[in-house]
């Protein structure tokens, strides 16, 4: 009892932490999608669900969803093709395979805030480098002009920066395959397709499920990226509802209505975790 008493006592400071910083705003904001407030320091009054069904009645609210599941569905399969593809040639032993190694997780060490700018600077309409370098083929790109090149534009930005961490973890998932299973496939006479296919892929398939799943909560959430690159323009072609509710809290002054979209979209998100971990589940017993 005494060794459980120490225990109980030791856990005590990260719980209170966890506490502070996790539940209590979570808490907090989904209670405050049930009040009218215009400021910070004013007085909330009640309002039900008023505030949740002018969302869902909101055209807006809905472009916005669409949006971000666009967005997420498109950056997180190129992050696992580019990853799982990055990960397969770095797991070989050849000259510069250190040096790929680096150039392939720089992205990852470059802080969200620096990344972004430098993008911005490449493809500025005036004089940025990469844009300079598609004048000069001939092909003038609006990559932040239009809604279907800016969604593009940033999606892009978001495989170059989170590819790696898929790289990473991939890469660390391939040195637990066994080589005696591959040897033995090749000696059957299998191409390297049908090794990974049949061999590596079942044997790192919880891995990719949890980076899905992963990239999934953290794609659908991202606020930076966007904010940063087009703030959800052009004409709410990239605004997705972290950006839709940032607007209508500090923006418009929303709050409740703000803390409503952000309470939906934490419904939708447990939702959705909750059937893609029952759908996986059943996947991998079968």
């Amino acid at each position: 009892m005494p060794k459980l008493g120490n225990f109980l006592l030791l856990c005590i400071p990260g719980a209170a932490v966890v506490f502070l910083l996790i539940y209590v705003p979570v808490v907090t904001s989904l209670g405050l999608g049930f009040f009218d407030l215009d400021t910070v320091i004013g007085t909330p009054s009640f309002a039900g669900l008023s505030n949740f069904t002018t969302a869902l009645q909101d055209p807006e609210f809905w472009n916005a969803f669409g949006n971000g599941i666009v967005y997420s569905i498109f950056a997180i399969v190129l992050q696992l093709v580019l990853g799982v593809s990055f990960a397969l040639v770095l797991r070989e032993s050849f000259r510069g395979v250190t040096f790929l190694r680096g150039a392939v997780i720089f992205p990852y060490v470059v802080p969200t805030v620096v990344g972004v700018l430098v993008w911005r600077w490449m493809i500025d309409p005036n004089g940025g480098v990469i844009n300079s370098m598609f004048s000069a083929l001939g092909a003038d790109i609006p990559w932040l002009a239009t809604p279907g090149w800016a969604m593009t534009t940033v999606v892009l930005i978001s495989v170059w920066l989170w590819t790696p961490f898929v790289t990473i973890t991939v890469l660390a998932a391939l040195q637990t395959v066994s080589p005696e299973l591959e040897e033995a496939a090749r000696m059957d006479g299998t191409n390297a397709l049908q090794r990974f296919w049949h061999v590596v892929l079942p044997q790192i398939r919880p891995i990719l499920i949890t980076i899905v799943l992963l990239r999934g909560i953290w794609m659908f959430n991202k606020f930076d990226i966007i904010a940063l690159t087009t703030g959800g323009g052009p004409l709410n072609g990239t605004e997705h509802l972290p950006i839709l509710a940032y607007r209508r809290a500090f923006e418009q002054f929303q709050l409740g209505e703000g803390a409503a979209i952000s309470g939906l979209n934490f419904l939708f998100l447990v939702i959705v975790v909750t059937a893609f971990l029952r759908v996986t589940r059943r996947w991998t017993d079968a």
